[in-house]
C-alpha cells in the first residue's frame, strides 16, 4: 500500500481527499500546517507522494516544499486556491513536481496522483539495485543509466528528482530530436496536456541547472525557440567533426 501525505489548513478538503484516495487504495496522512508535515516527514520513512496546500498558517507550503527538497525525493504536487501563474512556478521552483488548483476535478486528482505514483515507484524500485547498466542513454559526457536510475556528467553523478529524470530520460532516449512542451508532458506524465508550459519550463531549467557547467550556454539540452525541446546529439556532431 502507498503511503500519501495530505498537508491542507481546511480539514473539509483533507478529509474529502481522504475518501478519494482511500477508494483507490491508498493510506493517507494528514498533517494541517507546514510544521506538522516537516513533522511526519521526517518521522515516516516510506511516503509515496505529499499532497501540499500552498497557503496554509505557520509555514506556508512553498517553503515547505523547499525545505523538504533539501533531503527527500518524494514527489510533490501542490494544492492552491489561486490560479495565478505566480503561485505555481514559485512551488515548482522550490522543488514541486505538479500542482492542482482548487476546486479541482476528483477524477484530475486521483490521474494526478497516479501518474506520480506510478514514476516514483518505477524510479525506486530500481534505484537501490547494484547491477549492470544495459539501458544506457548518452549523448557526449552525458550519461544515463536507466537500470541502476543514475545520472553522470563528465563523470560525476547528478542528482535529479523523479520528474526531473523522467523528463531527461525521455529526451535523452531520443537525442536529437526535438520535442514540443506538449509532447514532453504527455510521454512524461501519461496524459492530455492542459496549460503544460510552466510545469515543462521549470523542470527543464533546474535540469539545465545542474547537468550543464553553464546553463545560460548548454551544451546538452538545447531549446529551439517555438518549437521545443531536444538533448543535443553530441556523438552525431563528433562523428561529422571527425569526418
Amino acid at each position: 500500500m502507498y503511503n500519501i501525505l495530505v498537508v491542507d489548513d481546511d480539514k473539509e478538503i483533507v478529509n474529502a481527499i481522504d475518501i478519494y484516495l482511500s477508494k483507490e487504495g491508498y493510506h493517507i496522512l494528514k498533517a494541517y500546517n507546514g510544521m506538522e508535515a516537516l513533522k511526519i516527514v521526517k518521522q515516516q520513512n516510506d511516503i509515496h507522494l505529499i499532497l501540499l496546500d500552498i497557503m496554509m498558517p505557520k509555514l506556508d507550503g512553498i517553503s515547505t516544499a523547499g525545505l523538504i527538497r533539501k533531503d527527500k525525493a518524494i514527489p510533490i504536487i501542490m494544492l492552491s486556491a489561486k490560479s495565478e501563474d505566480y503561485d505555481k512556478i514559485a512551488g515548482l521552483n522550490n522543488g514541486a513536481d505538479d500542482y492542482i488548483t482548487k476546486p479541482f476535478n476528483p477524477l484530475e486528482l486521483i490521474a494526478r496522483v497516479n501518474s506520480q505514483i506510478r514514476r516514483y515507484t518505477s524510479l525506486g524500485s530500481i534505484a537501490g539495485q547494484n547491477q549492470e547498466g544495459k539501458n544506457i542513454y548518452s549523448s557526449g559526457d552525458l550519461q544515463l543509466n536507466d537500470d541502476t536510475k543514475q545520472v553522470m556528467v563528465e563523470g560525476k553523478e547528478v542528482k535529479l528528482t523523479p520528474t526531473e529524470y523522467n523528463i531527461l530520460k525521455f529526451l535523452t532516449k531520443n537525442k536529437g530530436i526535438v520535442y514540443s512542451i506538449e509532447q514532453i508532458y504527455e510521454n512524461v506524465w501519461e496524459e492530455e496536456s492542459y496549460g503544460a508550459e510552466n510545469i515543462i519550463a521549470v523542470h527543464i531549467r533546474h535540469i539545465r541547472e545542474k547537468i550543464e557547467i553553464n546553463p545560460r550556454e548548454p551544451k546538452y539540452l538545447k531549446v529551439i525557440w517555438g518549437i521545443g525541446y531536444k538533448i543535443e546529439n553530441l556523438d552525431e556532431k563528433m562523428k561529422k567533426e571527425e569526418v
